[in-house]
């Protein structure tokens, strides 16, 4: 018999001194019921990611699904303002409450709980992780078919704190087309491939601007890669969204309820 490496991952021997994987799963409040979790998240900030992760919630609540969205981009939160939410959140004996948007979808964001929405959120990475938790274990969501998870841009703590405790059932990759989207998405790709967690396609945002005179669609960010990249990959595009300064201005309004999104209408039939 060979010596013991104390490796378990790479050894077939039965032994004392094996283990099993070590879960860091959290369990989730004991009042929330929550079928599925998916991440949205990008290599890069700037790209969207708070936009499609508002827009799908907004859509899959208007085809009847009971929907929430954990914002996890603690140290800049835009979920609230999106939806027009200036209330703080509230608690009660279950836990804390998510705050509910006119249309019924449930959120939970860091400036919920901050007397001023002003105030910088200077706190160090573990300190983030474990708000990341709480927003999972002590907030009663209710009954939810799907939460959307905001993700911060990267793959650092959050990321890592979000795909190891919650159970991500899958991630939506934003990116926009510039030439290093390849690097973007792969990034993202290949933690989710660390982590065991499926990638379930690539959204592609600010994709094309489209005349409203003429009809014509103008690359102003240069032409697409997205769909090189994603056959690359092997997953699918799941929307390609046009710049459309009629969106950028009812978001600022807090009212991405409102927002017409028919590229996404596909991606939220499949989950119906």
């Amino acid at each position: 018999m060979s010596e013991c490496t104390h490796d378990c991952s790479s050894c077939s021997s039965n032994c004392a001194d094996r283990k099993e994987p070590q879960s860091f799963l959290k369990p989730m409040n004991k009042n929330s019921n929550i079928k599925k979790v998916i991440g949205v998240v990008s290599g890069k900030g700037g790209v969207g990611k708070s936009l499609v992760s508002c827009l799908l919630a907004a859509k899959c609540q208007k085809a009847g699904l009971k929907v929430g969205v954990l914002d996890a981009d603690i140290t800049g939160p835009s979920v609230p303002k999106s939806f027009g939410i200036t209330s703080r959140a509230m608690q009660d004996e279950t836990g804390l409450l998510p705050t509910v948007t006119k249309t019924g979808v449930k959120m939970m964001s860091i400036n919920l709980l901050l007397e001023d929405v002003n105030s910088p959120v200077v706190w160090r990475g573990p300190v983030i992780s474990g708000v990341i938790e709480q927003f999972w274990t002590d907030v009663n969501w209710g009954e939810l078919d799907y939460l959307f998870v905001d993700m911060p841009p990267g793959t650092g703590d959050v990321a890592l704190t979000v795909f190891q405790s919650l159970p991500v059932d899958g991630i939506v990759i934003v990116t926009t087309p510039q030439d290093l989207v390849k690097m973007i998405v792969n990034k993202a790709f290949n933690m989710a491939k660390i982590m065991n967690v499926p990638v379930l396609g690539l959204v592609e945002n600010m994709s094309y601007y489209q005349c409203p005179d003429c009809g014509k669609k103008h690359n102003i960010f240069g032409e697409s890669q997205i769909d090189e990249t994603a056959a690359e990959l092997g997953v699918p595009v799941l929307a390609k969204l046009p710049i459309d300064p009629n969106v950028a201005k009812l978001v600022d309004e807090g009212r991405v309820e409102d927002v017409e999104c028919p590229q996404l209408d596909e991606f939220v039939s499949a989950l119906d």
